[in-house]
């Protein structure tokens, strides 16, 4: 009898799985929810109700739309910026000036001109030159990382921010409350930074007596720096020292690699309204700045010149990818040439679908991606996607153990790239705050081919004999990862 309640009880259960789970969700992550709930009744049910939502709240969500409200209209009263004669997209056909309509259309926020840009992947220096951009602040400084530390990699940045505070610049700064909080010098952070005059925030806390509860894993994986309204900086590196504090990292000689953008121009504007919204989503603020004219400067020496780019702002706060419909969009646009670099690469359908269509049509498309891996969950969903690719024509680059290759960029063809802080996976896509920044520009390019091609001097290439030739429970362990990357 108890067997046999027990089993009615499991159909009644799955039955309203099926009426429940597939709403507003892609057929893969529901059907991977209800196998898992099929499978493990108890555990897939607690499972879900822990993490099978990603809403982060009506009060957020009608905070972003207000937001978008309030750029559209600024945006209204402003003179529409023109680009040069001749830029790609300029009479408004072709592939690029449909993306810059998409994009505004899904974040509010235009394609700008006149930019400087320069592409930097050095550590240490990329530190050194947002340091010096903070020593030169008479204004404001905002600085948002989803991972930010006081270490010595981080000393003298952090402090140029605690005397610019001193010396009476408006100094605010963001850090997600999950990313920061698994570093062993966490608590050194907090300690240091109260006593500062630093301004700070944690990014989407878990504060149910506030009224603030969510899914717990929800993350604001965006980097920025922006000065005075007229330097910005995003890409992938974190505020934090290339082993991430950890003994067994340092051990293993593991270090991060990564690639930052530092801009002047209007973009930095966009950048600021990001940061902004987000400032004020987490301390209840007002808006600090918008899209109010800041001076132009000029960038440093060796930067690109007249960079046309757009900030696209990402994450569950929006009812649309952002991100993915962006880089969909790209990606089916290529003609030549693709080369993507994700730590992360666990695509969904439709953007696994768009890669290897480029891939089928003539487009020479390669992947860098990390030998080694740094998340052994990810890591296998990732590899399990990799004999698709391969039996496509494209070519996977293994970047060197013991380095963890975290850059996040693409170039497409000879003119148009992306840098900023998303992943091509479900996370990046479904469950982060992201940024991102669409570049339109052959010089950009240029460099970051020259980037490109120093990863594919230190990498390996993985071929198909190869990777088919390895054993069954490798494979087993990457399908059984793939089907746990779905439940988003």
């Amino acid at each position: 009898m108890f067997a046999a309640a027990v089993w009615i009880a499991q159909i009644v259960v799955f039955v309203l799985a099926l009426c429940v789970i597939p709403g507003n969700r892609k057929p893969s992550t529901a059907m991977a929810w209800l196998i898992l709930i099929l499978a493990v009744p108890g555990f897939g049910i607690l499972a879900f109700l822990m993490f099978g939502g990603t809403s982060v709240g009506r009060k957020r969500r009608e905070w972003q739309r207000q937001v978008n409200e309030r750029v559209m209209e600024e945006l209204a009263r402003e003179e529409a910026p023109l680009p040069p004669p001749g830029a790609p997209g300029a009479d408004g056909t072709g592939a690029l000036a449909g993306m810059v309509r998409l994009n505004q259309g899904l974040s509010s926020l235009p394609m700008s001109y006149g930019n400087t840009l320069e592409v930097l992947t050095d550590y240490a220096g990329c530190f050194d030159a947002m340091r010096a951009d903070v020593d030169a602040a008479t204004d404001f400084v905002h600085v948002e990382f989803y991972i930010s530390a006081w270490d010595d990699w981080t000393d003298e940045l952090l402090g140029s921010l605690a005397a610019a505070a001193e010396r009476g610049v408006e100094v605010r700064l963001l850090f997600d409350h999950l990313g920061s909080h698994g570093i062993p010098v966490y608590k050194q952070f907090l300690e240091k930074l109260a006593g500062t005059k630093i301004q700070w925030a944690r990014m989407l806390p878990i504060r149910p007596l506030k009224g603030e509860f969510r899914r717990i894993d929800l993350r604001n994986h965006r980097k920025i720096l922006v000065v005075d309204g007229t330097v910005g900086w995003t890409g992938s590196q974190n505020l934090i020292e290339p082993g991430y504090n950890k003994p067994k990292n340092h051990k293993a000689g593991r270090e991060w690699v990564e690639l930052m953008a530092r801009v002047t121009g209007p973009c930095v504007r966009q950048l600021n309204l990001v940061f902004s919204t987000d400032w004020v989503a987490e301390t209840s603020g007002s808006i600090l700045h918008t899209l109010a004219e800041t001076p132009t400067v000029p960038g440093r020496p060796g930067a690109a010149t007249e960079v046309a780019c757009q900030v696209v702002p990402s994450g569950p706060g929006y009812a649309t990818e952002n991100n993915l419909r962006l880089f969909n969009s790209m990606l089916y646009s290529a003609q030549r040439r693709l080369s993507l670099t994700s730590p992360y690469f666990v695509p969904d359908e439709s953007l696994l679908s768009a890669v290897t269509t480029a891939a089928q049509r003539g487009v020479e498309v390669e992947l860098f991606v990390s030998e080694g891996a740094d998340q052994f969950m990810v890591a296998h969903a990732q590899r399990s996607y990799y004999e698709a690719l391969l039996r496509a024509g494209i070519r996977i680059w293994l970047y060197p153990e013991p380095y963890v290759l975290h850059a996040k960029h693409f170039t497409v063809d000879d003119d148009l790239a992306v840098i900023g802080s998303s992943n091509m996976d479900y996370r990046s896509f479904a469950l982060n705050y992201e940024v991102v920044m669409l570049v339109s520009d052959p010089e950009v390019v240029t460099r970051m081919r020259e980037v490109q091609d120093e990863y594919r001097r230190l990498s390996r290439e993985l071929t198909l004999e190869e990777w088919t030739a390895r054993g069954r429970p490798a494979r087993y362990l990457d399908n059984v990862m793939r089907l746990t990357a779905a439940l988003q």
